[in-house]
């Protein structure tokens, strides 16, 4: 793609045939000869429709957002749909790769590379740090979460304040669940698990313990599973006899573990029944599922118990069992 530079730093102002002159800060692309600019120049081989102004990329998701809502009704068709898909989907920019994230907003690869590049950046792997470090902001380690509840006076020397505080969070995340889960998805869920010849639980970081519990519970009650827990960096080949005879339960919340996301996908691509359980309709797992649950954890000082998501996993592992012993 041929590139249109600016000689001077000086803001450019931009004119389009039918509407009065806009200034875009640094950049802005527009038709060729709609654009004129003091000591502005088109390099050569520039081809009209997506000459651009070389720009200083944005430094963070929320410039990138503010540069995008702007620039996006002079882009070209294909780069606008890139942008709205980007605002739309963060989660999926930051941890899809090219190729899924070109067939996600019906684009071509190469296309991502051109909106990256028409942004600043040098290729798609740089912007996707904007949308990461967007991901890493939301869930502020865990020094800062103490330093939230103090925020919120509970450092007061009494740990009934936090008692309360952790009860009233796990009471409003069940009555959330409560009203949010459908009988039509248990019931598609527990159908899809029940035909299973194995089950494989998948869930990494603060989603591991479901995971583990679920293999506990459904040992219990006779049911076969496979604990995906990635020991000795085997997950892959713990998953790799999974088939359409078999089902995997994955789970997955914001920020969401690559390396879940990815065995997801693998998964899918082998034609294994998936049931989801994550917080989002734009979570990468989303796509994937043949039925999933959005499970919002209320948070505490910007600490979130597992306490919805346990009631699920508890759920789904009972009226598992109860249909299968209904079928016998």
């Amino acid at each position: 793609m041929g590139t249109m530079r600016a000689q001077d730093s000086r803001p450019l102002a931009i004119y389009n045939k039918h509407s009065p002159a806009k200034v875009f800060g640094n950049f802005i692309l527009s038709d060729a000869d709609s654009v004129k600019s003091e000591g502005a120049a088109l390099a050569p081989g520039t081809s009209g429709k997506e000459a651009h102004f070389r720009m200083t990329p944005p430094v963070d998701f929320d410039e990138l957002k503010l540069r995008l809502i702007e620039i996006q009704p002079e882009l070209p068709k294909r780069l606008q749909q890139v942008a709205a898909f980007a605002l739309e989907h963060p989660d999926e920019m930051a941890l899809g790769t090219a190729a899924s994230v070109a067939g996600h907003a019906h684009v071509q690869a190469s296309t991502l590379v051109r909106f990256a590049q028409s942004i600043g950046f040098s290729g798609f792997s740089d912007m996707q740090e904007i949308f990461r470090s967007r991901l890493r902001k939301r869930w502020p380690d865990y020094p800062e979460r103490m330093m939230a509840l103090h925020d919120k006076a509970m450092d007061s020397g009494d740990p009934t304040h936090l008692l309360a505080g952790f009860a009233d969070s796990a009471t409003a995340s069940l009555a959330r669940l409560r009203e949010s889960v459908t009988r039509e998805t248990l019931d598609l869920a527990i159908e899809t698990l029940a035909g299973a010849r194995m089950i494989y639980l998948l869930g990494q970081r603060r989603a591991f313990p479901v995971a583990h519990y679920l293999a506990y519970a459904l040992a219990k009650l006779g049911v076969r599973a496979a604990l995906i827990d990635n020991v000795g960096s085997l997950g892959a080949e713990q998953l790799a006899h999974a088939g359409g005879d078999d089902a995997l339960i994955a789970i997955s919340f914001a920020p969401y573990t690559p390396f879940t996301v990815e065995l997801t996908r693998q998964a899918a691509n082998r034609g294994v029944p998936i049931v989801v359980i994550t917080d989002s309709p734009l979570s990468p797992l989303a796509g994937f599922a043949k039925a999933r649950f959005e499970v919002a954890e209320s948070d505490f000082g910007a600490f979130r118990s597992l306490s919805a998501t346990f009631c699920l996993a508890i759920t789904l592992a009972v009226a598992l069992a109860n249909r299968r012993a209904e079928g016998t």
